[in-house]
């Protein structure tokens, strides 16, 4: 396996209480959510729940999207994840305000969601059992594509997908990752570039670079397992607005979950230290949720606990990306 175990020199944890006092405000009541994504053009959040897509304002109005024959349908019990594009510079050029959504039936795939809400078969995985992760490169080391890692046979893969569609395995070898994925900024120390993920059984977060190699970040140091660790991921952008997260209600589970689209507003985020270009990183349980900042190679990561989940961190049952909104 082509995995390396690189740390920084001066990996730091600031850890100064069991949990943080900061909170993730229970923002909007959302039946079955599981991911968060956008801002699109016209300034809202697109939202996944119960198989469902909708649109969400910053006043919280909730609006049904991609409904109807051409619309897109999943199973409620599923998670399908996703991304929306954004204009970017080269030669394949991505429609701005396209969704494209985690397929998990038979062959796993991509379905593109354009900004009207019609849905259509973008990519196919015929190798794959199922697909576990997203994100959409927008810092260009990977080629602006759609990036989706997948699972079969016990085995771990990477794929790139260019805005026609073509599918490119980056690597058969990576760890195990699911969740919300994202791209790191240029400035993101010895990860800059890199695609980050995590592991919430191990409680590892993951770095895989271009040319597939895969690299430890660190370890997140939170409670980790099945349904517990490290999943969701998202990229603070500069002049930051509020950042957004997904908790699914969940029957007959440690953390129940509360069916909320949360949210931590952007004075709260700079309370807590948080700047430009680093990483957050919730916990699928409970949604406690840590500040990762990689500045250079000699200095390495610094990994700061800065907001529980609802009650504590003791009911959230946390899906999909972490979504940091843009500034005003």
């Amino acid at each position: 396996m082509r995995w390396a175990l690189v740390f920084g020199l001066a990996l730091a944890w600031q850890t100064a209480a069991a949990f943080a006092a900061t909170a993730w405000e229970q923002w909007q009541h959302v039946p079955g959510v599981v991911d968060v994504g956008g801002v699109r053009s016209d300034g809202k959040l697109v939202l996944m729940a119960n198989g469902q897509m909708l649109l969400a304002g910053v006043d919280g109005v909730l609006t049904p999207f991609a409904r109807g024959t051409d619309g897109f349908s999943g199973s409620p019990d599923a998670e399908p994840y996703f991304v929306v594009a954004s204009s970017t510079p080269g030669q394949c050029q991505w429609e701005p305000d396209d969704a494209f959504v985690l397929d998990l039936s038979s062959p796993p795939g991509l379905i593109r969601v354009d900004p009207a809400g019609h849905a259509s078969r973008f990519a196919t995985f015929a190798s794959m059992d199922t697909l576990n992760g997203i994100a959409f490169d927008t810092v260009g080391s990977f080629g602006y594509r759609v990036l989706v890692t997948g699972s079969a046979h016990n085995q771990e893969a990477v794929f790139g997908v260019d805005c026609q569609g073509a599918v490119t395995t980056l690597s058969n070898d990576v760890p195990t990752m699911e969740g919300g994925f994202a791209v790191a900024p240029q400035s993101f120390g010895s990860f800059a570039g890199d695609l980050i993920g995590a592991d919430e059984n191990t409680g590892q977060i993951w770095a895989i670079a271009p040319d597939g190699t895969s690299s430890l970040v660190l370890v997140s140091g939170l409670p980790s397992g099945g349904d517990t660790g490290v999943e969701s991921i998202g990229i603070v952008p500069p002049g930051f607005g509020a950042a957004y997260l997904a908790d699914r209600a969940t029957a007959n589970n440690p953390f129940p979950g509360t069916d909320s689209l949360l949210r931590l507003t952007a004075s709260t985020l700079s309370a807590a230290g948080v700047q430009p270009g680093d990483l957050l990183v919730a916990t699928e349980g409970g949604g406690t949720t840590l500040d990762v900042r990689c500045t250079s190679a000699s200095s390495g990561c610094t990994a700061t606990t800065v907001a529980d989940g609802p009650a504590g961190g003791q009911t959230g049952h946390i899906e999909g990306h972490i979504t940091v909104v843009p500034g005003p």
